[in-house]
């Protein structure tokens, strides 16, 4: 029985994983790896259910921070980029101090903000803002300075404003740029709460991999390692497919420009 490509299409993402998996195993036990070293995948599948609970539990307050981050993170970064790409002064005086910003590791700030805010959800969710905002202030901005000055000379002769151009021409032709920031900065927002609760949390899956190093607990190291993963792909698939339903026009008339 021969699939058809759109299926293998489907599938290798799952084949690609089912054979890392594979070959992790293989290598683990070929070698007799020590767990505390480097786990095999079934030690840490087998640590997984057995601290299903707990990890469940540091989980959802890892997602709900993260979530929590990168709400205020998609506002002030499409309200922000809304203004770099609209106004070329506020580009040019904002700009350069942004990349500044987004040069200094976010892991720096964490010290800052346990001193500010105390040790809890607060810093894990300031930290996810401010590593993931970046990207969309960027992308919307680009969106908007793709808009032709032909296009806004026509506009304007026809009566429209600068804000009615921004509003009903410039913000719907960024939306691709903006869905596609949006799965990168989700995935960022993990990180960043994640090197928060390292530092200033007490619960969370940075906080659980952190108490599980510390005892030397490598397979529930790599079961949170896998489950922030799992939630960064969760996250990033359904962006992707928002992108896809949501910009399916902009596809059509570059499609039909060509």
């Amino acid at each position: 029985m021969r699939l058809s490509p759109k299926v293998v299409f489907r599938l290798a993402p799952w084949l690609l994983t089912v054979f890392l998996l594979v070959c992790w195993e293989a290598i683990c036990q070929g070698f007799e790896i020590k767990p505390f070293l480097f786990p095999a995948p079934s030690l840490v599948f087998k640590t997984g259910v057995e601290m299903f609970d707990p990890i469940m539990t540091h989980a959802i307050h890892t997602f709900l921070t993260t979530l929590a981050g990168f709400a205020i993170a998609v506002l002030v970064g499409a309200i922000m980029g809304a203004l770099l790409g609209s106004s070329p002064i506020i580009y040019k005086a904002l700009y350069p101090m942004l990349v500044g910003f987004n040069s200094v590791p976010k892991v720096a700030f964490v010290p800052v903000l346990v001193v500010w805010f105390g040790i809890g959800s607060i810093p894990a969710i300031i930290t996810a803002f401010l590593i993931s905002f970046f990207p969309v202030v960027v992308n919307v901005a680009t969106g908007l300075a793709t808009l032709e000055p032909e296009l806004e000379d026509v506009l304007r002769s026809l009566g429209a404003s600068r804000f009615d151009i921004l509003c009903k021409v410039g913000l719907p032709r960024s939306m691709p740029y903006f869905f596609a920031s949006l799965k990168v900065a989700v995935t960022l927002a993990f990180v960043g709460s994640v090197i928060s609760e390292t530092v200033a949390s007490n619960l969370g899956i940075g906080y659980l991999m952190m108490s599980a190093s510390s005892t030397m607990n490598m397979p529930l190291v790599f079961a949170g390692l896998m489950v922030i993963g799992a939630m960064g792909v969760v996250m990033y698939e359904l962006f992707a497919l928002l992108e896809h339903r949501l910009t399916r026009w902009a596809n059509r008339s570059q499609n039909a420009a060509f």
